[in-house]
């Protein structure tokens, strides 16, 4: 990437990907930003809310992350579904909308039940969800569906990647034993970016 179109896109990022520039290799600092501009290059407002910022990464997340044979032909399109209250509105489907991972179209789906979450392939739990996390993750166990939440100590009980903010800039963190045991690989360059990897015993 010449030095001029590296200047337009980082002018162009958020704030977070700016931040991450100066703290992590430039490899982790790529996959961030890899992770968020594209759709923020079209995006309509120059200041993004949390969750228009949220709903790049689902997508992204969909990128970076390996499923089973078995679960990656279930169906023809790949599905990022939200449980419960929807935070997102149409930030989400903008997001996803022409958008394509491994040949497959990318489509929103809302749910109101565990057991629909396994025709998805990303799931986000809204935090109204809190009281029956555990069982979501238990019902969800090795149904190679990746769990995503911004609910507190997420990734602790059991989910997969929980978003943090530090300061005002969406992170997010990882455990790592819920992915593998969902038979999920995660790329190490997502693992890299990660503020936390968890590998609850």
């Amino acid at each position: 990437m010449s030095h001029a179109r590296d200047t337009i896109l980082f002018r162009r990022v958020p704030q977070g990907c700016r931040a991450w520039r100066t703290r992590n290799p430039l490899a982790a600092v790529t996959l961030v930003c890899a992770l968020i501009v594209v759709p923020f290059l079209r995006a309509q407002s120059p200041k993004p809310t949390d969750y228009d910022v949220k709903a790049v990464y689902l997508y992204n997340f969909g990128r970076f992350v390996e499923w089973p044979a078995s679960v990656a032909t279930k169906s023809d399109s790949f599905y990022v579904c939200v449980l419960g209250q929807d935070p997102f509105g149409p930030a989400l489907d903008s997001t996803l909308a022409g958008e394509t991972i491994g040949g497959k179209s990318v489509a929103a789906k809302r749910i109101s039940s565990p057991q629909e979450a396994f025709g998805c392939q990303i799931l986000f739990m809204s935090a109204v969800e809190n009281s029956r996390l555990t069982a979501i993750i238990e019902a969800l166990d090795k149904g190679g569906v990746l769990t995503v939440s911004d609910m507190p100590q997420f990734s602790q009980r059991g989910g997969m990647i929980q978003f943090v903010l530090e300061g005002k800039k969406v992170r997010f963190e990882v455990n790592l034993t819920a992915v593998q045991r969902a038979g999920l690989t995660l790329s190490s360059e997502l693992l890299k970016v990660a503020t936390t990897v968890r590998r609850n015993p």
